[in-house]
């Protein structure tokens, strides 16, 4: 387990087509979770909430990650935003006040 964290702020990684981005997000999330290194914690922001709802095709990459002692946390604010409080499916709801503690004590990944 490594001491940084990994901030996702959307579906998919990058810019530019949509459907790229989702197929980069799942090879992403699939290999970290074949890495021997992990990160201590991932942190979902804004769309990349969703990742952790029920529904979502990447879900599994996410449990995978957690059982292997990844922290998985989603903005609060977002997923009232997107009306997904109820529909979080792995990790736990977050506050700024973490999101900003988690980026001043580790080393900083953003998506």
């Amino acid at each position: 387990m490594t001491d940084k964290v990994i901030f996702i702020q959307a579906e998919g990684l990058g810019r530019g087509d949509d459907r790229l981005g989702a197929m980069l997000m799942a090879n992403y999330l699939r290999l970290l979770g074949e890495s021997p290194q992990k990160p201590g914690m991932i942190i979902l922001w804004n769309a990349g909430v969703k990742l952790a709802c029920d529904g979502s095709a990447l879900l599994e990459y996410l449990k995978k990650l957690q059982a292997q002692g990844v922290e998985i946390l989603a903005c609060t604010t977002c997923l009232e935003y997107f009306e997904l409080k109820e529909k979080l499916a792995v990790g736990k709801p977050t506050t700024m006040v973490k999101s900003i503690e988690a980026m001043m004590q580790r080393e900083v990944v953003a998506l």
